[in-house]
């Protein structure tokens, strides 16, 4: 006789779904829990970029704040320069060709030069003193004629107006702590001036009470924006976007 095989089948059929159940997905309770708690942990991290964001562009903004107040003082001074030269040289019109009368009025258009030069950025200060000490000298004993001296005066007052709109690269010796060494400076105008030491140190000549001092940057960011500054003028790259960094104590 024949047995029937469809209880077979059916016991086949209940061992199945039972081994289904055994393996169903965790709770969609549980899943969404775990998807809440990452997406508030993401929500946090977005805030803390944005904060972060705005941190730096506040502090981008005050920087261009301070480097466009900068730009104004050096303008001031520009024209408080070209004021003094126009004096001088009305001055020296009234008084007309002698060279008794023209004498007194350049020298004292001299002194103007050089406590500009003493007062303004620290950048071969040195040299361009000696400079005007060489032509002060020779207008005193009568070597350089009046009138040429006026020619040459009118040279010096360009030198500087030029100085003013040069961003470029130099070498120069400056005091750095107790050291004396030469270093790159790369001088932004009349404005800024940073350099980098042969040892790899970079930083900001920063405006102090009675003259200037030299600050290495210490922060890894700022001392990269000023090694870019360096590679870019040294390719000759004058004009363009640079982030720099206004050290502690720089001009506000």
């Amino acid at each position: 006789m024949v047995r029937p095989l469809f209880l077979p089948v059916a016991g086949l059929a209940l061992a199945l779904v039972s081994a289904g159940a055994a393996a169903a997905p965790e709770p969609l309770s549980d899943r969404l829990i775990a998807l809440r708690s990452e997406i508030e942990a993401l929500n946090h991290e977005l805030d803390l970029l944005r904060e972060e964001q705005r941190t730096t562009l506040a502090g981008l903004a005050a920087q261009r704040a301070e480097l466009a107040a900068g730009v104004d003082r050096q303008q001031l001074a520009a024209r408080e320069a070209q004021r003094k030269l126009d004096e001088a040289a009305a001055r020296i019109a009234e008084a007309g060709a002698g060279g008794d009368a023209l004498r007194p009025l350049i020298e004292q258009a001299v002194d103007a030069l050089e406590l500009h030069v003493r007062a303004g950025l620290p950048f071969k200060v040195e040299e361009r003193v000696a400079e005007i000490e060489t032509f002060r000298g020779q207008l005193a004993n009568g070597s350089v004629p009046p009138a040429r001296a006026i020619n040459r005066l009118w040279a010096f007052f360009e030198d500087e107006f030029r100085l003013t709109r040069d961003n470029s690269l130099h070498s120069q010796t400056i005091a750095l702590g107790d050291e004396r060494l030469l270093a790159d400076v790369a001088k932004l105008g009349s404005m800024q001036l940073y350099f980098r030491t042969r040892d790899g140190r970079v930083g900001q000549a920063v405006p102090v009470a009675g003259g200037w001092r030299y600050v290495v940057a210490e922060q890894p960011d700022d001392a990269a924006r000023i090694a870019a500054l360096f590679d870019a003028l040294k390719k000759q790259i004058r004009q363009g976007y640079f982030e720099l960094p206004l050290l502690a104590g720089a001009a506000r």
